[in-house]
């Protein structure tokens, strides 16, 4: 679990109900179903008009990882792929089928294989660099979706206020209803700002990050599965594979 994530979420939490308190403020006064309801469905809907349906399966999919991110070690993969170049050199490609057919990664797997194929090093860079350009842009896809519903909330928000607000100018006749209403016109404001800037703007940054990051892994891999089709030496692969871990 990322426990950065859980503390940052804590954090924005108590910091905007603490600073509330202090100014004499109460929790109730941050509760407003309606706002909540404008802004979160609103949110929502503006999100669902926009996306494609794949690429909302796909960010749903990717939401844990916000607080259970993939695990990319990059240093770990070096290793394995020294391993493999020693396998390479005492056994010759052949010798790497095995390894192929117990991957677990799909995309390593399909190096590999490309490998054992005796397939030529141009070719298996064209081939896995086609599969890592459309899983990056895929995954980023996914990640904006997130991004985007942090654009439309604080306007959503906005919404919400001047609803409240047209509510209460048909309340002039209270007077003693003016403050109360406006209060509350501007809770959904505060949600709106709130939800984008505390949450899902951070949310997609982060899994931006995490796309970039594992992409930068692939890349890796590809470095080192074309120096091992050329027959480099495994301690120059590591060498030059180490350069992706600093």
């Amino acid at each position: 679990m990322d426990v950065l994530s859980l503390v940052g979420l804590i954090l924005a939490l108590v910091a905007i109900v603490g600073g509330n308190f202090i100014e004499g403020g109460h929790i109730g006064a941050l509760a407003n179903g309606s706002a909540a309801l404008i802004v979160i469905g609103g949110t929502l809907a503006a999100a669902l008009v926009q996306t494609p349906v794949q690429v909302l399966k796909r960010a749903m999919t990717m939401l844990r990882w916000v607080f259970f991110p993939p695990r990319i070690d990059l240093v770990g993969g070096i290793h394995r792929v020294v391993g493999w170049a020693m396998s390479a050199r005492k056994e010759g490609l052949l010798g790497l089928e095995a390894l192929a057919d117990s991957e677990a990664d799909p995309y390593a797997r399909k190096g590999l294989q490309l490998l054992v194929d005796g397939v030529e090093p141009e070719v298996i860079r064209s081939i896995l660099e086609v599969d890592m350009v459309n899983q990056e842009e895929r995954d980023l896809q996914a990640a904006r979706v997130f991004e985007s519903m942090g654009g439309y909330a604080p306007t959503i928000g906005i919404i919400g206020a001047v609803m409240g607000l047209i509510h209460v100018m048909g309340n002039l006749a209270d007077p003693g209803q003016l403050g109360s209403g406006i209060a509350v016109a501007f809770v959904a404001t505060i949600y709106g700002v709130g939800l984008a800037n505390l949450l899902l703007l951070p949310m997609g940054n982060k899994l931006k990050s995490l796309v970039l990051r594992q992409s930068s892994y692939r890349e890796m891999l590809m470095e080192g599965l074309l120096s091992i089709a050329e027959g480099e030496n495994p301690r120059s692969i590591e060498l030059k594979l180490q350069g992706f871990a600093g």
